[in-house]
């Protein structure tokens, strides 16, 4: 791309590239299949004849859902044979990712871990609709439907997220209080005091890949969470050291045995309590957590 910087598909892709990143990042959950995204939704953008093209933002985010699309079909199928839950790939975000509190909430892994549980048309609907606030005429050219069925589908998924969603958004210094809080308990040790800091119904989720030891299946409740938490600690053998991070845009920490990364630890905060803990371990999803990535919803 660098050879034609003056060519005006290229700046038009160069100027969206990070909105295209993020709706494929969003959809997919993966970071390298959303950077495959963007190389197949180059190669059909060059192909197009600008001239007839109304909104070039529009027209390049139809582009890139219709290959989120063909992924996430694919990735359904990949994640069927997971060993244990799927959690999306966490992402080192800038403060302004903070700072957009609708982007942050929705790119949370809490949020993007209810996204699995829609269908692939049904994410790839909402996502569109209520993260990035695309026109259900632009939605219905991407999916192939009508504008009457996007609406319904989009009505369909947000009831099915808005179920699942904690009711009460918590705001960044609530969520930064109560990981304080666990991490004080994490570093002195005092994992019983982690009982003060834990919601009674706390959901506790991670993610190994069949790569490293994780739980199968969700841990429900604190007393196991806590029993859980100690056990794989003791498991481990060494000296765990937790640094404060910003994942997806939220607060997180990134966990470290014996100086190396050993995963990444996301929270979901409701009253004032850690009501979700999202544990990614899978190695193969740590690339993206010691440099910035770039995300945005314009």
């Amino acid at each position: 791309m660098n050879d034609h910087a003056t060519d005006p598909a290229t700046e038009a892709f160069v100027a969206h590239r990070d909105l295209l990143f993020t709706v494929a990042y969003e959809m997919l959950g993966s970071a390298a299949d959303a950077e495959d995204v963007l190389q197949e939704a180059w190669l059909r953008w060059v192909e197009v004849d600008l001239e007839q093209v109304r909104d070039q933002r529009s027209y390049l985010v139809r582009i890139a859902t219709r290959q989120a699309l063909n992924r996430l079909r694919t990735l359904k199928r990949r994640k069927e044979a997971y060993v244990g839950p799927w959690l999306p790939e966490p992402l080192l975000t800038a403060p302004d990712v903070a700072e957009d509190v609708e982007l942050s909430e929705n790119l949370s892994l809490a949020l993007m871990f209810i996204l699995e549980t829609l269908s692939p048309t049904e994410r790839a609907v909402f996502v569109l609709r209520e993260v990035f606030d695309i026109g259900y005429d632009d939605i219905a050219a991407a999916i192939d439907k009508s504008p009457a069925a996007a609406r319904q589908i989009a009505h369909r998924a947000r009831r099915h997220v808005d179920a699942r969603r904690p009711r009460t958004p918590v705001t960044p210094g609530e969520a930064r209080a109560a990981l304080d809080s666990f991490q004080q308990a994490l570093v002195t040790g005092d994992l019983r005091g982690l009982l003060d800091v834990l919601a009674p119904d706390v959901v506790f989720v991670s993610d190994g890949g069949g790569l490293k030891l994780a739980a199968l299946r969700p841990v429900v409740g604190a007393d196991k969470v806590l029993r859980y938490m100690a056990g794989s600690v003791a498991k481990a053998g060494g000296a765990f050291t937790s640094e404060p991070t910003s994942v997806n845009g939220n607060p997180g920490l990134v966990l470290r045995l014996d100086g190396v990364i050993d995963g990444v630890l996301a929270f979901r905060v409701e009253n004032a309590r850690v009501a979700g803990l999202y544990y990614v371990r899978n190695p193969e999803k740590l690339t993206r957590v010691e440099s910035e990535t770039a995300l945005t919803s314009r």
